[in-house]
């Protein structure tokens, strides 16, 4: 049987999408196919936004940042969360309209003062991990503790 596909949707891809994605297959990776796109790809994840996953054991260096046109007409979501507005008033509508559509807003990392960038990037992860977890137990799934392990 395949496993449902989940695709975090923002603008750049850099963080906030990159987040979920690392975030939502250490908390239930065995559960779900995990992607993430932007609408508006920046090309390369934001250090902090590496740094910050790597304080939990999680590593995301075989992320990178893509476009959601990648996966036009070849992939089929069963659940498609967008976490930024922009994306979510300018995603293509074929995702918007497949699966389950939820909006998740969080801050930017991208646009903090680089001073707090990584302080910032570690409270909107730790937001996307409560929100995941919440979520997971939405669909009867129990979050695995990967902070324990």
């Amino acid at each position: 049987m395949s496993k449902p596909k989940v695709l975090f949707l923002c603008t750049g891809n850099s963080a906030r999408s990159q987040l979920a994605e690392g975030l939502l297959r250490a908390l239930a990776g065995d559960e779900f196919e995990v992607f993430s796109a932007g609408t508006e790809p920046k090309g390369s994840i934001l250090p902090e936004v590496r740094e910050a996953m790597r304080e939990v054991g999680i590593d995301i260096s075989n992320q990178w940042s893509k476009s959601v046109t990648e996966y036009l007409g070849k992939v089929h979501f069963s659940n498609v969360i967008t976490v930024c507005a922009d994306a979510e008033e300018n995603c293509p509508a074929v995702f918007l309209n497949m699966g389950t559509h939820d909006h998740w807003p969080f801050d930017d990392p991208a646009k903090f003062d680089e001073e707090t960038r990584l302080e910032s990037t570690r409270q909107v992860r730790d937001q996307i991990e409560n929100r995941l977890r919440l979520w997971l137990i939405e669909q009867g799934v129990t979050p695995v503790d990967y902070r324990q392990m």
